[in-house]
């Protein structure tokens, strides 16, 4: 086969060499609803049907964390009128799916400064967090009003606070204790990262965790991602050669 053509998998066909973890930046919601006529919020309406199917794949595919990139501390200057159709459309989202995420056995968890949501919102995530804590079919983050660099400062100023309260030294400051005090730290590190939409950056997304991830940018808006699109994805992830700093001879050597 040729080494650019793409087999897609069946539902029930394993990957040799998988991703523990995909990041997800879910692009081009809005350009998508623009394409065929219809309001912004439309596309954000039909980007949330995609979160479900995507997350029913991932499920049979045996991934067991996704993280997906829902509203970031910058969408905030986005019209007024379409924040208020995200939060409005989080909420619905939560009230309508959570029972069936439940049943499915999926852990949700929601990461970023939940502190500008309204009061009723962020008990409504409190409550689905905790309802659904123990389910292990598939952990799926939500990051909302998040952004790497605010992740990476506040871990900082939670540091920085051990040290003024005496209870750590400065010279025990360590890459592995900045991340301890991130939001993903229960997490493993991503190894796919996917943005759809056409758009090549990452948009202080994982800032500090995307150090090492395999990154694959797709022409297709969000709502147009389906399991062919995943799969292309994945035969690109399992081709690449993931070294860490060392030699590709030191890879094979350890592989053998």
């Amino acid at each position: 086969m040729p080494a650019n053509t793409v087999k897609f998998l069946s539902p029930e066909q394993p990957l040799a060499d998988k991703p523990r973890h995909v990041a997800v930046i879910m692009d081009g919601n809005g350009r998508w609803a623009k394409r065929y006529g219809l309001p912004r919020a439309a596309g954000h309406r039909r980007g949330v049907e995609a979160v479900k199917k995507i997350s029913r794949i991932f499920v049979r595919r045996g991934i067991p964390y996704l993280t997906l990139f829902a509203f970031s501390s910058e969408n905030w200057k986005r019209p007024p009128t379409e924040v208020e159709a995200l939060l409005k459309l989080l909420a619905t989202t939560l009230e309508r799916e959570l029972g069936r995420m439940h049943e499915n056995g999926i852990c949700l968890r929601v990461i970023g400064d939940l502190s500008r949501f309204p009061a009723p919102l962020q008990r409504r995530i409190a409550e689905a967090v905790a309802l659904t804590r123990d389910n292990r079919a598939l952990n799926l983050t939500i990051a909302v009003n998040y952004g790497g660099r605010w992740d990476i400062a506040q871990a900082c100023r939670s540091v920085a606070e051990s040290v003024m309260g005496g209870q750590l030294s400065p010279d025990k400051v360590t890459p592995a204790l900045v991340e301890s005090r991130l939001c993903t730290r229960d997490l493993p590190e991503p190894d796919l990262f996917i943005r759809t939409g056409g758009e090549q950056r990452i948009s202080n997304f994982l800032l500090w965790q995307l150090a090492y991830t395999e990154l694959c940018f797709v022409e297709a808006y969000w709502p147009e991602f389906d399991a062919k699109h995943l799969d292309q994805a994945l035969m690109m992830y399992a081709r690449r050669q993931r070294r860490f700093g060392k030699t590709g001879e030191q890879v094979r050597e350890l592989q053998a």
